[in-house]
């Protein structure tokens, strides 16, 4: 069964002109990174726009949420942060309803 989650962060970003297919092949490889995360529960990397990219990522409490903030995903987005992307606008949201994966 999958954990039930009650926090997530919405993280949205631009890519630079010319960088899109670097921004998808970025998030492609960040789904091997947040696979070490135990607590991040579900984790989505998504498409807005030609150049407007997302990632949502739900946690099942905030020790979670701070954790994932601190580690390894979250270093490599502000590491490409000017180079592949403009700055990225994260919020913190709260989960008030869900349905589990199957």
């Amino acid at each position: 069964m999958a954990a039930e989650v009650t926090v997530g962060l919405l993280v949205r970003f631009d890519a630079l002109p010319g960088k899109e297919a670097d921004v998808e092949d970025f998030l492609q490889g960040g789904r091997a990174l947040v696979a070490r995360e135990p607590d991040t529960a579900r984790w989505f990397a998504f498409r807005l726009g030609p150049s407007s990219f997302g990632i949502f990522d739900a946690f099942p409490d905030d020790t979670g949420r701070q954790a994932h903030l601190s580690g390894a995903v979250a270093a490599a987005l502000a590491e490409v942060a000017g180079e592949l992307i403009e700055a990225p606008a994260i919020e913190p949201v709260e989960i008030i309803a869900e349905k589990p994966p199957v």
